[in-house]
C-alpha cells in the first residue's frame, strides 16, 4: 500500500551496517523495504517501529540476524494506501538469501477511531522478540534491486477485546496483531525515452495497475527531455506525464498525456520512444 507521501517490518543501534561497508564490494546488490497498508475502518493508525532486522539463516538459528540502518519512527500506516508506499530502508547489502525479516515495536503505537478517540495498541511479542515473517524465495543477487514489499492489513491485524465494554481504561480496547503479506521481488526493469517540447519538463508517473493496491513510481525529464524510471517491478504499466511549465505564448498549449499498456521485463529496459505533450 506511493507506499508516497504501504509493517505485512537501541542499545543495539550502533551496531548498524556502517560497520561492514568495508566488507561490501562493488558487487553489493540494493536492498528496499516498503510499508504499503490495506484500509481499515479508522482514523488513524500510529505504529511506532524501533528497529527492522533481517535473518541470513534457517529461522530455527538463533543468531545470523543483522541490524538494519533504519531511523525509529512512528508511521501512520492509512497514510499509505490506495498505491502509496513508505521507504523505511534503502542500503547496499551483500547478495544471498534472505529467510526472515523481523520488526520490532515500541510502546507508542495508537489507533484513533472514527469518532476521534485514541487507544493505545498492545503488541507483547512486537515489543519483545519482535514481529518475525517468514521470507520465501528472497535471493539477493549482484548489482540489482531487491524489494520486500511489507502490505499491512489494518482490518485483520487490529482486533477488539471480547470483554471490552465502554468505559473501561482506553488502554484495554484493542490488540495489534500483526497481520502482514511480504511481496519479495528483484527490481531489475526499466522505461525510457523523450518528451518535446523538452521546455514542458514534465514530471513523470509509471503506474503498475496489474497489481492491487496500484505501485506508482515517478521521475522527471531533464532539458533535452529525456528520462528514465530504473528498478521497475515488471508488470504492465500506466505512463502518465504532467508538465511543470507553460507554453510560450504563440506556442502550442502544453497538455497532459498518458500511455496504456507499457509492458516492462525484468532485466529489460522498456524504449518508449518520443512523446509528445503540446
Amino acid at each position: 500500500m506511493k507506499i508516497p507521501h504501504y509493517l505485512p517490518i537501541v542499545l543495539l543501534a550502533g551496531l548498524t551496517l556502517a560497520s561492514c561497508a568495508d566488507d561490501k564490494s562493488s558487487n553489493a546488490t540494493k536492498l528496499q523495504i516498503r510499508l504499503t497498508d490495506a484500509p481499515g475502518d479508522f482514523q488513524k493508525v500510529l505504529l511506532d517501529v524501533r528497529q527492522i532486522e533481517v535473518h541470513l539463516k534457517d529461522e530455527q538459528s538463533a543468531d545470523g540476524w543483522e541490524l538494519l540502518p533504519f531511523t525509529p519512527q512512528t508511521l501512520n500506516v492509512l497514510d499509505y494506501v490506495n498505491g502509496r508506499s513508505a521507504l523505511l530502508v534503502d542500503t547496499d547489502f551483500e547478495p544471498g538469501d534472505l529467510k526472515e525479516i523481523r520488526l520490532v515495536l515500541g510502546p507508542n503505537s495508537t489507533v484513533t477511531t472514527r469518532d476521534g478517540q485514541i487507544y493505545e495498541l498492545k503488541t507483547p511479542s512486537g515489543q519483545t522478540s519482535g514481529v518475525k515473517l517468514k521470507l520465501d524465495n528472497a535471493t539477493l543477487r549482484e548489482r540489482e534491486t531487491f524489494q520486500l514489499l511489507l502490505d499491512f492489513d489494518v482490518a485483520k491485524s487490529i482486533v477488539q477485546r471480547g470483554n471490552w465494554r465502554p468505559g473501561v481504561d482506553k488502554k484495554e480496547r484493542f490488540l495489534l496483531k500483526p497481520v502482514i503479506r511480504v511481496i519479495a521481488q528483484d527490481i531489475a526493469g526499466g522505461l525510457r525515452g523523450t518528451v518535446t517540447p523538452s521546455a514542458s519538463l514534465p514530471q513523470i508517473l509509471a503506474i503498475r495497475a496489474s497489481i492491487t493496491p496500484a505501485d506508482t513510481f515517478s521521475t522527471s525529464a531533464d532539458a533535452s527531455g529525456g528520462y528514465q524510471l530504473s528498478s521497475l517491478p515488471s508488470g504492465v504499466y500506466r505512463v502518465e506525464f504532467f508538465p511543470t511549465t507553460t507554453a510560450p505564448t504563440g506556442q502550442p498549449t502544453y497538455k497532459n498525456v498518458v500511455r496504456t499498456d507499457i509492458t516492462v521485463t525484468n532485466n529489460q529496459v522498456t524504449e518508449l520512444g518520443q512523446t509528445k505533450l503540446d
